[in-house]
C-alpha cells in the first residue's frame, strides 16, 4: 500500500513489539524515536527477526507492520545510510564437493 503523501521521515515515531509473545523473554520493548527514519534504521539493522516480526511502527496515524517498515527501509527516500543485517550463510553442496 503506498501512502497518499509523501512519507515524512523526520516525523517522531513509536516502535510497539509484538502484541502476544510466546517467549518470556521479550526481544525489545516499547520504544519512541525522534525521527522515523531512526525507527526504521532500528528495526531493520538492530531487532532480531523474530522481535520484527508482528512489530508496528506508528507514525502520527499510520502503522507499519513488518513489510511496512522493510519497505520504508529500502524506499529511495530513506534519509539514513543503511547497513544491512547479516544473512545467515547458506550450506550449499558445492561446498562440500
Amino acid at each position: 500500500m503506498r501512502p497518499l503523501r509523501p512519507f515524512n521521515f523526520n516525523t517522531s515515531a513509536e516502535l510497539f513489539p509484538a502484541a502476544i509473545r510466546k517467549k518470556k523473554r521479550a526481544g525489545f520493548t516499547y520504544r519512541r524515536f525522534g525521527t522515523a527514519a531512526e525507527a526504521v534504521q532500528f528495526a531493520m539493522e538492530q531487532l532480531p527477526t523474530d522481535s520484527l516480526n508482528g512489530a508496528y511502527l506508528q507514525v502520527e496515524e499510520a502503522r507499519f507492520d513488518q513489510n511496512g517498515i522493510r519497505s520504508l527501509y529500502e524506499s529511495e527516500a530513506f534519509p539514513l545510510p543503511r547497513r544491512r543485517k547479516p544473512e545467515p550463510a547458506a550450506n550449499t553442496d558445492a561446498d562440500a564437493a
